[in-house]
């Protein structure tokens, strides 16, 4: 152990502070309080993000192909179903999973109560995987029986309270077209997506029944739903998709569909470099409030030193090891209590939110361990960079006058 280091450790854990206590535990608070808001905020943003984004995509897919042309409405334009085209797609390796799809706008009628909603159609190629998860009762459409199918029908826990409908209930669904068509549908799945956008506009049904609403050909389709290996990627394989498609189809990207929530979620990051560098700014003032009364404090034992030949930079690196001592003090509080309330958050889900403005029920947690390395490395180089100034202070005191100085 150097000079530097030993007397920083005597300073650090043996001595005993008079006026600089109170300020050395707020210093340490400081940082402790500003690296767990960092910590919550960057986990809060990511879970937003992952979640909001997670679950529109895997009911709405990464990206969507549907017939070039003016439609801008939710009833499709149909193509014909191709064998080739899916089988060139999925050779993206980008390209996990290519499903066939329809929407048709309804209006849905139960207990004197009507609402518009929107049935997408879907057969036996579809991924059930993630609306299992999400499933509050029931099951999903059971594509084996192909006229039971057709009366089947999955809607949102959203829907289900606003039209006071449970799990087996019927109702009647009123297609908008000439001639007005109507169908009875018996329910046998509820599920909560936790994304209001999405629960309040769409139901689940067969393709084949809008097919045949539609009066189309048999093996006729309004749409693809392509998922993606890397959500990163998605706009480079949106091209890769556009350079394989005829000319009559384009794929649009979610983030194009949903725009207004990926804008959305683009704004929080900015918001969450906001409260890092002002919690930073918070924790680094504090700590040089503390450097400079501990060196204002030890006046007497700096003249001490620089008489028996100790230098400048030696004495600096005394304090600047000190406060590395406080910092790393701060920095192990600031984690335990940052990822302490993610944890628990995590768990328990106790903070909770209004999900019509924010689109979830609940805070959402994500918590990345290479952003929380960062941000104690982060924490700790610009905190120690920001102290050489003020300890240049050593620099100014002199022998003679600081050990008079009493």
């Amino acid at each position: 152990m150097n000079f530097a280091s030993f007397i920083a450790s005597r300073i650090s854990f043996r001595s005993k502070r008079t006026f600089s206590k109170l300020i050395v535990r707020i210093a340490i608070t400081g940082i402790m309080l500003g690296l767990s808001v960092m910590i919550l905020s960057v986990a809060i943003v990511k879970g937003f993000k992952k979640e909001v984004g997670d679950r529109i995509q895997t009911f709405s897919g990464d990206i969507k192909i549907s017939r070039l042309d003016l439609n801008a409405s939710y009833e499709n334009t149909p193509f014909n179903d191709s064998a080739a085209l899916v089988k060139n797609l999925l050779l993206n390796k980008q390209v996990t999973k290519v499903m066939p799809f329809a929407t048709k706008n309804g209006i849905m009628k139960a207990n004197d109560e009507i609402e518009a909603i929107v049935m997408k159609g879907v057969d036996k190629q579809y991924d059930w995987s993630f609306l299992k998860q999400v499933l509050v009762s029931g099951h999903v459409i059971d594509f084996s029986d192909t006229t039971a199918s057709k009366r089947q029908i999955m809607i949102s826990q959203f829907t289900a309270d606003r039209l006071k409908l449970k799990l087996g209930d019927s109702f009647v669904m009123y297609f908008i077209q000439q001639p007005l068509r109507k169908r009875p549908f018996k329910i046998v799945g509820i599920y909560d997506l936790g994304v209001e956008e999405l629960d309040k506009a769409f139901v689940i049904g067969d393709l084949a029944l809008i097919r045949r609403l539609n009066s189309w050909k048999e093996g006729q389709i309004g749409g693809y739903e392509v998922r993606l290996a890397d959500f990163d990627k998605m706009d480079k394989a949106a091209d890769d998709i556009n350079n394989l498609l005829p000319a009559n189809l384009k794929a649009f990207t979610i983030t194009e569909a949903y725009s207004n929530i990926f804008e959305w979620l683009k704004l929080l990051d900015v918001n969450t470099q906001i409260i890092l560098v002002l919690m930073l700014a918070v924790a680094v003032i504090n700590m040089i409030s503390a450097l400079l009364i501990m060196i204002l404090e030890r006046t007497s034992m700096i003249g001490m030193f620089k008489a028996m030949g100790a230098s400048n930079a030696a004495i600096q690196e005394i304090f600047l090891i000190n406060a590395f001592y406080l910092i790393g003090l701060g920095l192990i509080l600031g984690n335990a209590l940052g990822l302490g309330v993610c944890f628990i958050q995590y768990q328990t889900h106790i903070l909770k939110l209004d999900q019509a403005s924010y689109y979830m029920k609940f805070v959402p947690i994500n918590i990345n361990w290479l952003d929380v390395l960062w941000l104690n490395l982060g924490t700790l180089v610009i905190a120690l960079l920001v102290l050489i100034i003020p300890s240049l202070l050593v620099t100014r005191i002199t022998p003679v006058k600081a050990i008079r100085f009493k």
